[in-house]
């Protein structure tokens, strides 16, 4: 299955769309601020293009999808403020491009620009320098491809959509047509070596080649800060998308599912470890590994800012159990705004509310008997200049 197939991330401004549910990956964006700031301003005060050119990859739809660009902005806008470098007085203008598939609600995010476009020009320091201009479009398209000219981008960032493969891994299904990864769909420790590795191949041939393609696009000098959610082991089997499939393989026990359509599933997703992708960066060379980091959110991190949105008309006997259920359907609902439209393609509509509500009560027990988390890398690259 080629991953443009499907199109990740539920659209439109729905309950049940990715742009209601992204407060998870909102306080995600938040955390690596700091790091996008210090990266783009690296670039900038180096280099002081005329017009700054950045790229969002993978930026989806929603709230979220303006935010790192809203971060460099007022980062470049204060230090040209405060250190007075704009001389010449011609107003800071700026490029961004906004990547995504194709299939990409687009137009969620174009409705939120003039919002954008007025806090921008309320950014505007009057007499130090003319207010910023910026210029914001869309650039459909795989970023396991080329994108844009050679030499003409500064600055990239990508948050949680490098995970995603270009397609399912081969290798998965045996000469006899058996399924290697039978009853999961994706990596577990009950997964088989083989299993793994096709998984790490595939996750090694897109991460190079988006690295390459990258590399040709980027000026020198350029950088790029890229958060992928990622694992302690390639095999971590507190992966959110184990608890997915122990809810499918219910519904196969109890004959909603059948068993082949299960077998033959598996998501074009893999979570590398800090190990391996260090691994991949050293390994192509285009880029110095400047800094790379990692920390961990729980499932339920972005649960207290979707709280009061959250129906409690629910059938529990008590507060606690109402907020633990409350918890466990936050996490489902933005799950099942990201893999919705998978799942349906695979599974079919009918099953959907079913399936997130059965998910709904195994991430409750999953949360009150291990230690759910997401491991996120951030890695800020520099282009060699060589």
């Amino acid at each position: 299955m080629e991953a443009e197939q499907v199109f990740p991330m539920k659209g439109g401004v729905g309950n049940s769309s990715y742009a209601k549910n992204s407060s998870l990956q909102k306080m995600v964006i938040s955390k690596v601020r700091a790091t996008v700031e210090e990266a783009a301003l690296e670039v900038y005060c180096n280099i002081f293009p005329d017009c700054m050119r950045i790229a969002d990859l993978g930026c989806s739809s929603g709230p979220n999808s303006l935010a790192p660009t809203s971060y460099i902005l007022d980062a470049i806008i204060s230090q040209c403020s405060n250190q007075m470098i704009m001389k010449k007085k011609k107003p800071l203008t700026f490029q961004v491009f906004l990547n995504d598939l194709p299939g990409n609600d687009f137009n969620t995010v174009f409705q939120s620009l003039s919002t954008f476009y007025e806090r921008l020009q309320n950014n505007g320091k009057g007499d130090k320098f003319d207010h910023p201009l910026c210029f914001v479009m869309a650039m459909p398209g795989s970023f396991y491809g080329r994108l844009f000219p050679n030499n003409f981008i500064h600055f990239f960032h990508s948050s949680y959509s490098l995970q995603w493969l270009s397609k399912v891994p081969k290798g998965l299904v045996s000469e006899t047509g058996e399924a290697h990864n039978k009853d999961n769909i994706y990596v577990t420790k009950a997964s088989p070596n083989v299993v793994v590795k096709a998984y790490f191949s595939q996750f090694q041939e897109d991460f190079t080649y988006f690295l390459r393609c990258r590399s040709e696009e980027i000026i020198i000098g350029g950088s790029m800060v890229l958060t992928i959610l990622g694992s302690i082991t390639s095999n971590d089997h507190k992966h959110v998308l184990e608890v997915v499939g122990r809810a499918l393989n219910d519904m196969v026990s109890e004959g909603i599912i059948e068993e082949k359509c299960l077998a033959s599933f598996n998501m074009p997703v893999y979570s590398p470890n800090a190990k391996e992708l260090r691994k991949v960066v050293e390994e192509e060379g285009s880029f110095e590994l400047h800094k790379l980091e990692k920390f961990k959110v729980t499932w339920d991190a972005g649960f207290n800012e979707e709280k009061g949105k959250i129906n409690n008309s629910i059938n529990v006997d008590d507060d606690d159990n109402i907020d633990k259920y409350n918890r466990g359907k936050y996490v489902s609902d933005y799950m099942r705004a990201i893999l919705e439209p998978i799942m349906m393609k695979q599974f079919g509509e009918k099953i959907m509310d079913d399936l997130f509500e059965r998910f709904t009560h195994t991430i409750i027990e999953s949360m009150a008997n291990e230690n759910c988390h997401n491991i996120n890398l951030v890695i800020y690259l520099i282009k060699n200049q060589g």
